[in-house]
């Protein structure tokens, strides 16, 4: 793109936030996308949204790293890179708030290490996936191989990585990696409907599940169970829990309760 921002940001009335990657014909991860997609997150961190919705325009999602960004560099100077971008990946994941993370063609290496950072990945029956890092004599290192492995076992994420192939969205949902899969034409129309009903829902507690699997992942059964002790009570303080009790107990069913994510 000439001079501009390679991606979009956009906040709507209902609390999505959406960030659309739009750098034709490739939406390749060049610095300039790298430095503003952590800027972007850096943003939303700060001023958090109800649900994000992480998608792109073009014929492909993304075709991966622009190869120039790693040219010349130094193991120092790889190092900090990589330090760099897995503070984006964390704070993207630490967000309070459901992600989203829409793939509706090729999505390769940086573009499919964010999609692993998100809480859901929606795919077209087109879509295919990849971690190709290998060609270039890399290993991911944004953080896909060990969350690819959280979704869908280590010896999966091996054969991923080692193998540098393309894997299609029908086996990527058979491994739990993808979430849902949509038909193309109705694609952007059903995941904008399921970013708007996350928006919706109950974002304080949304965002305790998101912690609560994170203590999960980091310190097992035990870990997420002194989370759940400890920290999920404060739900009961939120207007959220409350009004929706009450609403509840009125009509005597579910379904009638509105959330301001308060």
């Amino acid at each position: 793109m000439s001079g501009g921002s390679p991606l979009r940001v956009e906040r709507e009335a209902s609390g999505l936030a959406v960030i659309t990657l739009d750098s034709p014909p490739l939406n390749l991860f060049g610095q300039r996308m790298l430095d503003d997609l952590r800027a972007a997150i850096a943003g939303l961190a700060a001023a958090p949204p109800r649900a994000l919705l992480i998608r792109a325009e073009g014929r492909v999602t993304s075709a991966g790293v622009d190869v120039h960004v790693f040219e010349g560099l130094t193991p120092e100077q790889g190092s900090r890179l990589w330090d760099e971008l897995l503070g984006m990946i964390d704070a993207l994941e630490r967000l309070p708030a459901p992600v989203v993370f829409a793939a509706h063609a090729l999505t390769l290496t940086a573009a499919f290490e964010v999609a692993l950072a998100c809480d859901l990945i929606v795919a077209t029956p087109k879509a295919k996936f990849g971690l190709v890092e290998k060609v270039v004599g890399l290993t991911p290192s944004m953080g896909g191989t060990q969350r690819l492995a959280e979704r869908a076992g280590s010896g999966r994420a091996r054969h991923f990585v080692m193998s540098g192939e393309f894997f299609d969205a029908e086996e990527m949902e058979r491994w739990g990696v993808v979430n849902a899969i949509y038909p193309e034409e109705e694609f952007e129309q059903r995941v904008r409907a399921l970013a708007e009903d996350l928006a919706a829902g109950p974002t304080k507690a949304h965002a305790m599940t998101k912690h609560v699997l994170r203590r999960f992942r980091e310190g097992g059964m035990s870990a997420a169970d002194e989370a759940i002790r400890t920290e999920a009570a404060e739900l009961f303080a939120s207007e959220d829990l409350q009004n929706a009790v009450k609403a509840f107990l009125e009509h005597g069913s579910p379904g009638h309760a509105t959330f301001e994510g308060r």
